[in-house]
């Protein structure tokens, strides 16, 4: 008998117990899920991973439950590792048990330990109630809340998610969901036990409740598209805190261009409304830009795109929502994305284009300066480079939300001619202060006047005509690149959810 005939029954025996691994659920439990539309688990990674990468860890973790309800390991996305879990339904409905809670810790340690971005693809219960004792077992939500402002987190919700698991989304930086998704602290029938609610899992969380509630920030149609913008959404991060964003080759894209379109976009009339998407797909270097929370908070835009080549992140006030004014959902939305971009050291770019907080007892009630003093503190913390435009008007906290504000580390500020600043606009100044028509004349007048005003006392670095505002952002994005160093080890930072 040769030595390798001796490794036959031993091999042969982890052989069948992969194969019962890979059937997850089993053949029926499979194919019903295929039937709804969906992908299986194994099928999700596979198509969010570059082909024929994903190595599997913790296989034979739950004994006769497959893989215990989660496939883990990890992979490539556009050649970059990442380490990723998918929750199971077709097998004990996904649920958690301690040894799947040890699977999902694992994942989490090894991503921040060897620094690339981890991605959770949900669909499960939540614990499951098998009256095992955890101990001081450590749960999974301690490893990810380290991959806080360390790693790029990103969560799919591609089905039921509930309770424990359910968790995941909130905590990480980004999470987008399929419209058969749905997310909830329990489910129906436990909501109907503790308070008597009759509701269904889609009116409990599925894409209504969870985009405007902020649980998660972006919903696509299929299991496909959702998968497919995660790959695009990494794709603008560096793997984690300790490196900086990939860098596109220069192209016909990527160079200096003139935007006289903005002239056309852009009225000169403070009161006449347009849409700031139309500027970022003139400044950008295509209009392929990706939109985070395109559903909350829309007075304000946050966006990723790239900038001759280099990945930026944009806060932009939207004149076509409340003419711009800033309300809590729209600081709320911009504090935390301002955090995920200065984590991963992604340049932001303000444009700003609005008449201030938004004032009225609705707004005071939800919040509107609480939320408004979180995007301060989130702008004002943040160490990427920065860089600010003016481009019809900002008054009030409204302009220092934005980054326009002396020594606020800027790379560079501009603004259009014309543009109006203050504590507040003339026509409102007249009102508040019962000017007569003389005096409201003379300020509408100090009004126009005060980009020059503002320039000559260089509240700005300089005045720019709208079909230099590509050039003038590339140019001053490339200078305040030039000198970079390995960043530092990052600092801890709070989680703002929202």
């Amino acid at each position: 008998m040769t030595t390798a005939n001796t490794w036959d029954e031993t091999l042969d025996d982890l052989g069948r117990r992969r194969a019962r691994v890979l059937e997850m659920g089993g053949p029926d439990r499979v194919a019903k899920h295929r039937g709804k539309g969906k992908l299986d688990a194994r099928a999700r990674i596979e198509r969010l991973l570059d082909p024929g990468t994903f190595q599997e860890f913790g296989t034979l973790v739950g004994g006769d439950v497959a893989a215990d309800a989660i496939v883990t390991g990890s992979g490539l996305i556009n050649g970059v590792p990442v380490m990723v879990g998918a929750e199971d339904f077709t097998t004990l409905a996904g649920s958690i048990a301690p040894g799947s809670n040890s699977k999902r810790y694992r994942l989490a340690e090894l991503a921040v330990r060897d620094k690339v971005p981890l991605v959770m693809l949900l669909e499960g219960a939540g614990f499951r109630p098998t009256g095992d004792h955890y101990g001081r077992t450590p749960t999974d939500l301690l490893a990810q809340a380290q991959c806080s402002g360390k790693v790029p987190m990103v969560t799919g919700v591609l089905g039921p998610s509930a309770g424990h698991g359910a968790l995941v989304a909130p905590v990480a930086d980004f999470s987008i969901m399929s419209r058969q998704g749905c997310i909830f602290t329990a489910g129906p029938p436990v909501v109907k036990v503790s308070t008597g609610e009759d509701i269904s899992k889609e009116d409990l969380g599925g894409p209504d409740v969870a985009l405007p509630s902020g649980v998660v920030h972006n919903v696509a149609e299929t299991d496909e598209d959702v998968l497919d913008e995660i790959r695009r959404y990494l794709s603008y991060f560096p793997p984690s805190a300790w490196s900086y964003p990939p860098v596109y080759l220069a192209d016909e894209t990527t160079g200096p261009r003139a935007t006289p379109e903005l002239l056309d976009i852009v009225s000169r009339d403070n009161v006449q409304s347009y849409d700031m998407r139309a500027v970022l797909d003139v400044v950008f270097d295509g209009t392929d830009w990706f939109e985070v929370q395109p559903e909350r908070g829309t007075p304000i835009i946050c966006a990723l795109g790239h900038l001759g080549g280099h990945p930026v992140a944009v806060v932009a006030n939207q004149p076509q929502v409340l003419a711009g004014s800033i309300d809590a959902e729209a600081a709320d939305k911009a504090a935390h994305f301002i955090m995920v971009a200065d984590s991963f050291h992604l340049p932001i770019i303000f444009l700003a284009d609005n008449p201030g907080m938004l004032p009225g007892s609705e707004s005071e009630r939800e919040g509107v300066l609480r939320s408004g003093a979180r995007m301060f503190v989130a702008q004002t913390a943040a160490t990427t480079l920065k860089l600010h435009v003016t481009l019809r008007k900002a008054y009030g906290f409204g302009s220092m939300v934005m980054s326009l504000i002396g020594f606020d580390g800027q790379a560079g500020t501009f603004a259009y001619p014309g543009a109006t600043m203050g504590a507040m606009g003339a026509a409102a100044l007249s009102n508040a202060s019962h000017a007569e028509a003389d005096l409201a004349a003379e300020l509408r007048d100090m009004e126009l006047k005060a980009s020059y005003h503002s320039a000559e006392h260089m509240g700005f670095d300089e005045l720019i005509r709208p079909e230099e505002t590509r050039n003038v952002l590339l140019r001053s994005l490339q200078r305040g690149l030039y000198g970079r160093q390995t960043p530092a080890a990052p600092v801890q930072r709070t989680v703002i959810i929202p």
